[in-house]
């Protein structure tokens, strides 16, 4: 689809919503660590229209194989920004529908509510014996997780204790279930409307770690799917935008 074109089609959607023609159903594969925006987003969406919205949660680098082994999504929320360029680059998605939707946080996080003072003080300690984090060979929050370690000097000697979850999600049922004494999970997990939910918990400062910036992008499948496009609309709206806020999440203006 010629990129003007899809540019004024998502904008008469917006303007449209959230008035709804007819009813269509669309597959969104989501990075793990968006489930409970996701989630909040299309039920809102569907409650406002007629469409459908199925979501699928898993790793990014897990959606990029599937996707580009011909797997039926419609849209790609990713994790970071470099998987959904390489669809582009592939011939797989749409150039002018990418987007950052969020920036995301990382959190070092407990459900012992006196662990974690605040710092990542207990990491030096002996108050622990398990450390999840999400594997960064599929998850951008594991590379993060790593490099807030090595940035520590902390790396190298806590090898041994890391857990390492097959996506974020993963991550952080390991220290919900107490398999892991605490782990560096998702902002969004932890935290509604900046207040922390359960536990304790250190907010890791941005110098420690790379920008988590995560791009959406529409599939070449979905080029003409109105559930799919009235859906990013949605996202990129006002009421989206402030939905995302909530769980923590930087969001452009």
């Amino acid at each position: 689809m010629d990129s003007k074109k899809f540019s004024r089609r998502v904008l008469c959607l917006a303007l449209l919503m959230p008035v709804s023609t007819v009813a269509a159903e669309l597959t969104v594969a989501v990075a793990s660590n968006f489930t409970a925006p996701a989630k909040y987003l299309a039920e809102e969406f569907e409650a406002q229209s007629e469409h459908q919205v199925r979501l699928v949660f898993g790793s990014s680098g897990r959606f990029f194989a599937q996707i580009s082994n011909g797997a039926p999504f419609d849209l790609f929320f990713s994790a970071d920004q470099e998987k959904p360029q390489e669809l582009i680059e592939n011939g797989l998605a749409i150039d002018d529908s990418l987007f950052t939707y969020a920036l995301g946080g990382l959190v070092l996080w407990s459900r012992d509510e006196q662990l974690i003072q605040s710092s990542p003080a207990v990491l030096s300690s002996n108050q622990f014996s398990r450390l999840s984090i999400a594997n960064a060979r599929h998850a951008p929050y594991g590379i993060a997780a790593e490099e807030v370690l090595s940035n520590l000097n902390l790396l190298a000697n806590l090898q041994s204790k890391l857990v390492r979850g097959e996506n974020i999600a993963q991550t952080f049922q390991f220290v919900f279930t107490g398999n892991a004494e605490l782990g560096f999970v998702a902002k969004s997990q932890v935290y509604q409307d900046d207040i922390l939910i359960s536990g304790s918990a250190w907010q890791v400062t941005e110098d420690l770690y790379s920008p988590i910036r995560q791009d959406a992008v529409l599939l070449q499948r979905a080029s003409t799917n109105d559930a799919a496009l009235a859906f990013l609309a949605f996202v990129r709206s006002s009421r989206g935008r402030s939905i995302i806020r909530s769980y923590g999440y930087v969001v452009g203006d």
